[in-house]
């Protein structure tokens, strides 16, 4: 990727910026921010060039994108229980995906940095007083009597990002993440009887291949107990993402190395600038401003990027903005999530799919089915509809195959946290497990949206794994096909 050389790491503070954060102690900002400067990376530029190589295969449909996770972490969930639990769930996501498409799954999470809130409003009513509003664990508290930004929260957001990739990377090279023991990343979790006995029908398919790969000498089982290589059933590779909405932490994070080449190498090296917080970050629908803040720093990066794309972007828009971030055109780059609402999604994405097309562009589609539909329950909490949505995400899949696409992958708010007595969370109602309004108060526990719990992921994960599974095959979909599939998943277990 070329820039051009107006730019430089900083040449966003000469832009207008949206969600803005106003320090009262400038110079005590400086002296975080110098502290964040001389600090290690988080990932690696081998790495975010893995994850560029990789979404290029995405674009190629020879793999599927799964971006998932909180809708913005908290300090006090950075627990090796929490931590487990969420990978756990990405894990088994991607497993019920990978044996239905039958496609490699590039695992990127809501994790390790996603830490901060835009909102609509600088302030917010809790009860007669008017506080600043919450932004996030790395700029305020939720306490309404701690929301004064504080720079010394970008700090801990450093370090509690660092010791979960921490804890992430030991999971996954320890053992975690071998396919010889898929039970134990969520079936203890899951009470619905028809998912847990979908799931053991692909753990059982699953324990036959690797069975028949171990007679015939392709998989000699897991070796890496032995202090061998950890071979491709019990390794994979996982991304780490948070929008980029805190620009000078981001640019406090941002450091020029050599582009890693496998091929012949360059004198002197081609040098870029990474943004080593996380291998992917993105845009979000309040900050895609063409000539604001936010554009201008993510177009200088290196990082695959993403766009939030809603009903507000225009798609005149859309393309400017392409062009913008991505000038050369290059595979792996730009990821498109859009996130209209289940009422919207006809309205829109054709448009900006055409547009794209003609463009020349290439990018990643993935879907947000999460983000237009929340809405308020009776009792006043923010909730969203397992069936609303399905209704945008199996909408999503027929439009790109009506407009000669393909939907790369999907972007969910999900969770595997669960309480002290082993149940999951309940903020999104229906789902097999047909939680109910009344329900949510049980242990609604999330400070931000409301997230999928296990059985409501696991439920998405087989009705979009049926789907490719059908297409694979050569069954003709229909509009009703996720009514079918979701009634043969449904169940009554206690929530």
């Amino acid at each position: 990727m070329s820039v051009d050389e107006s730019w430089s790491p900083s040449s966003w503070k000469s832009k207008s910026i949206a969600q803005d954060v106003e320090y009262p102690d400038p110079k005590h900002l400086a002296k975080v921010l110098g502290k964040l400067e001389t600090l290690p990376p988080l990932v690696t530029p081998a790495e975010i060039e893995r994850l560029r190589h990789q979404l290029g295969r995405v674009q190629k449909n020879e793999a599927f994108l799964l971006h998932a996770g909180d809708c913005a972490e908290s300090f006090d969930a950075c627990t090796h229980e929490n931590i487990s639990a969420k990978i756990g769930l990405i894990l088994s996501f991607s497993l019920i995906l990978i044996w239905g498409a039958r496609l490699p799954v590039v695992r990127i999470g809501r994790i390790a940095g996603q830490y901060a809130k835009p909102r609509s409003s600088k302030t917010e009513k809790i009860g007669d007083r008017e506080v600043l509003s919450f932004r996030g664990d790395n700029v305020n508290g939720l306490d309404p009597n701690d929301r004064t930004p504080d720079p010394e929260r970008l700090l801990s957001a450093y370090f509690h990002s660092t010791a979960t990739l921490n804890h992430v990377r030991s999971l996954l090279t320890s053992g975690f993440a071998s396919l010889h023991h898929p039970r134990g990343w969520s079936l203890n979790h899951v009470r619905s009887p028809s998912l847990r006995k979908e799931f053991e029908h692909i753990v059982d398919g699953l324990s036959d291949a690797l069975d028949f790969s171990r007679t015939i000498g392709v998989e000699s089982g897991p070796s890496f107990e032995q202090g061998g290589g950890r071979g491709t059933v019990g390794e994979v590779d996982f991304y780490t993402s948070h929008e980029g909405l805190m620009l000078e932490y981001e640019q406090a994070l941002t450091r020029a190395f050599p582009v890693p080449s496998a091929g012949a190498h360059t004198v002197p090296p081609r040098m870029a600038s990474y943004n080593t917080s996380a291998h992917f970050l993105w845009i979000g629908d309040r900050t895609r401003q063409l000539t604001g803040a936010h554009v201008e720093y993510f177009r200088g990066i290196r990082n695959p990027i993403g766009v939030k794309v809603g009903p507000s972007m225009g798609c005149e828009e859309l393309v400017r903005l392409l062009d913008i971030v991505d000038p050369l055109k290059e595979a792996g780059r730009v990821t498109l999530i859009t996130r209209y609402g289940a009422g919207k999604i006809e309205e829109y994405l054709a448009g900006h799919i055409a547009s794209v097309q003609q463009s020349g562009h290439p990018v990643v589609w993935i879907c947000d089915p999460m983000h237009g539909n929340t809405e308020t329950s009776a009792s006043g909490l923010k909730t969203r509809h397992f069936g609303t949505i399905i209704s945008e995400l199996t909408a999503c899949l027929r439009i790109h195959a009506a407009c000669n696409s393909r939907l790369g992958g999907v972007s969910l708010e999900f969770t595997g946290e669960l309480n002290e007595q082993g149940f999951s969370v309940t903020e999104c109602v229906g789902g097999s497990m047909e939680l109910s309004e009344e329900e949510l108060g049980l242990r609604y526990q999330s400070f931000c949206d409301p997230r999928l719990n296990f059985e409501q992921s696991l439920d998405v994960a087989f009705l979009v794994s049926n789907y490719f599974k059908k297409e694979r095959r050569g069954v003709k979909q229909t509009e009703t096909e996720a009514d079918v599939l979701y009634t043969e998943l449904k169940g009554k277990p206690s929530a």
